[in-house]
């Protein structure tokens, strides 16, 4: 008997905004030529942005007010789940995520075997077509490093924003970060419901090594000791997780 092919996942791609006049139409355009479900999340944009995202056949959620990256990425978890969507992909819209390569998210979802895709800008060496911001590539790499001793991963890129999460895997976690030390959160979460990661190459470009994180966060110091705050609040929240899982509190001081 031949057996029928079983129907694609239902993919949403979601896009956080702030303040994107510059690149928002450029990016939707090339977009929307591969994929056809788009949320946009505009995080309290005060420039054209609203405007211009009137132009493109996609779902908007505004914020009143900038609330943060974490928190543009929890509404794009609830909406993705709420409207029956079983995969859902993010990406920036700086144009230092390339929409050629939403295709090769596709076919790693196929591959059925995962709960999250997470884009790397350092797992091959071709990618590299930019070098990063010295503070930025460096606090990349020694909180990756933190990352990985401490939850037993082998990520290369902990804080790629271009990712794929299967919806019902990541809509239970208890997340709570609104600013951008999300991924601290999301990995211990991530590791202490056993969540199955993999890792495909992007592309790494910076457009404007000068962009901003806003206040405090602009500080390289400042942020790694924000950064290290949450990922130790989160170890000891998810503590008898990561214990049943044979990662314990106490390996993150080591």
């Amino acid at each position: 008997m031949i057996q029928s092919k079983s129907a694609e996942p239902r993919v949403l791609l979601a896009i956080p905004v702030y303040n994107e006049e510059r690149y928002v139409d450029n990016v939707l355009t090339e977009v929307r030529k591969r994929i056809q479900d788009i949320l946009i999340i505009d995080d309290g944009s005060t420039d054209r942005t609203p405007m211009l995202l009137s132009k493109h056949p996609v779902e908007v959620i505004r914020h009143a007010t900038n609330r943060g990256y974490g928190r543009s990425m929890m509404d794009m978890f609830r909406w993705a789940a709420v409207d029956g969507f079983e995969w859902l992909i993010t990406m920036d819209c700086d144009e230092q995520h390339e929409p050629a390569a939403i295709p090769r998210f596709l076919e790693a979802i196929e591959r059925n075997n995962v709960d999250v895709v997470s884009g790397s800008r350092y797992l091959d060496a071709e990618s590299l077509v930019d070098a990063p911001p010295p503070d930025r590539r460096l606090i990349n790499h020694l909180l990756t490093g933190e990352i990985n001793r401490t939850l037993g991963l082998e990520l290369t890129d902990a804080f790629c924003g271009f990712k794929a999460y299967r919806v019902d895997a990541v809509v239970g976690l208890d997340l709570d970060v609104d600013g951008y030390d999300f991924p601290m959160q999301f990995w211990v979460q991530a590791v202490a419901n056993d969540l199955r990661i993999e890792e495909i190459p992007v592309r790494l470009i910076y457009n404007d090594p000068t962009r901003s994180f806003g206040g405090p966060l602009d500080d390289a110091e400042n942020r790694l000791a924000v950064y290290r705050r949450t990922f130790e609040r989160e170890i000891g929240k998810c503590a008898q997780q990561l214990t049943d899982r044979d990662l314990t509190p106490a390996r993150a001081a080591t």
